[in-house]
């Protein structure tokens, strides 16, 4: 009796210390770390660049920092909106939040960038956003601009990080600069494996900030984070990507954005799905329908459609075999199948890799184009980077 009272006691300990141990290691993002930034912010009036994502504990940033008596001043709305629910591409217009009133300043659309009379009444751009580490993902574009309008204006610019789900991974082409557009400004790869802040200091260590200002730049670190550390992200952050899943796939399914082949948008189920009416690979069927605040006007809306359902595929990183067996499938019919070729190189960020699909070559071979880029540029990062 007395051996399994001790054998319980000693199971009750471990149980604790594995339970310890696993709250001491979990992951605390840069908003939650209130006791780190909030000397920072005392007495400054702040403007914030947010959305729907940027939580602490569940809470918005905003009403957390409200609560603690900040004064918050201006909201930054980049693509999809404040609160998230603008369509892809969708115009985000000034506004007041009615919640606390505070006015809605739109960084996407035709002014990218505030006006420098917005800033002249704030001290302090507190920037939380979560990203997915692809660099056409374009919450990095804003604040690529917002980090210039802060040093021209001679404010501090700080940023709130969170982890990269898709840290794990660098691939793709280098973006050349005849390229550069809103879904691609800067000479990294489509997956960089960086947070937003590593970029930030990327961006303003390589000197590619369009100003003459040096920006007073600060980030607060995602506590108990390294880059082998998995994360599922608790909000999904945009309209499209509704799970891990579809964040997984996004990397190379983005790619059918600019080709006649839908890729779920006006679904349940956006970047895991791929379909045609007429030309298609596989059995699965779908229809996509107008879902506002998603989905306005789909492609291929209100029509059945075939194709792949992947919702269960095992796809990690930048894989483009999919995009060349749907061109291929296009090509046994005679059929286009770049909807969109400019675009397509603007997310490719070159066209070398639309040239060599059309002219028939191997996933292998296009690949090989960048590897040697791709070293370069790792070390060109290496010391911006914050975690192991």
């Amino acid at each position: 009796m007395k051996l399994i009272k001790y054998a319980l006691h000693y199971l009750f300990c471990i149980t604790l210390l594995l339970s310890v141990n696993s709250h001491a290691q979990s992951i605390v993002v840069g908003a939650e770390q209130w006791d780190v930034y909030k000397p920072l912010l005392k007495n400054k009036k702040v403007g914030l660049v947010v959305n729907q994502t940027s939580l602490v504990n569940g809470q918005h940033l905003v009403d957390f920092l409200l609560s603690k008596n900040v004064k918050v001043k201006a909201i930054f709305a980049p693509e999809h909106g404040f609160r998230g629910n603008h369509d892809a591409g969708a115009v985000v217009d000034n506004n007041i939040d009615t919640k606390t009133n505070l006015p809605i300043i739109s960084i996407y659309g035709k002014n990218k960038k505030p006006s420098q009379d917005v800033l002249t009444d704030l001290d302090v751009i507190l920037f939380d956003i979560q990203d997915v580490g692809l660099r056409f993902y374009t919450y990095l574009s804003s604040m690529h601009y917002m980090m210039e309008a802060s040093a021209d204006a001679d404010i501090k610019f700080i940023v709130l990080d969170r982890p990269n789900p898709n840290i794990a991974f660098v691939d793709g082409p280098i973006l050349e600069e005849e390229f550069r557009s809103f879904v691609g400004m800067h000479p990294i790869p489509i997956l960089h494996g960086m947070t937003l802040a590593e970029l930030a200091l990327m961006i303003q260590g390589e000197g590619w900030l369009n100003t003459e200002n040096t920006l007073n730049l600060n980030v607060i670190t995602v506590k108990n984070y390294t880059r082998d550390k998995r994360y599922s992200l608790p909000i999904k952050p945009s309209p499209n990507l509704p799970n891990d899943q579809a964040i997984r796939l996004y990397p190379s399914l983005t790619f059918f954005e600019s080709t006649y082949v839908s890729l779920g948008r006006g679904t349940v189920y956006p970047f895991q799905v791929l379909g045609h009416d007429k030309y298609f690979i596989g059995n699965f069927n779908f229809t996509p329908v107008s879902m506002p605040g998603s989905a306005l006007n789909p492609k291929l809306m209100d029509k059945e459609l075939t194709g792949q359902d992947l919702r269960n595929v095992d796809i990690k990183g930048l894989d483009l075999s999919l995009l060349i067996q749907w061109y291929q499938q296009f090509k046994q019919h005679d059929a286009e199948f770049f909807k969109s070729p400019s675009f397509m190189d603007k997310l490719s960020g070159t066209d070398k890799i639309r040239k060599m699909i059309l002219a028939g070559n191997s996933e292998e071979q296009i690949v090989e184009t960048w590897k040697e880029d791709l070293i370069e540029f790792k070390r060109q990062r290496k010391q911006y980077l914050l975690y192991k």
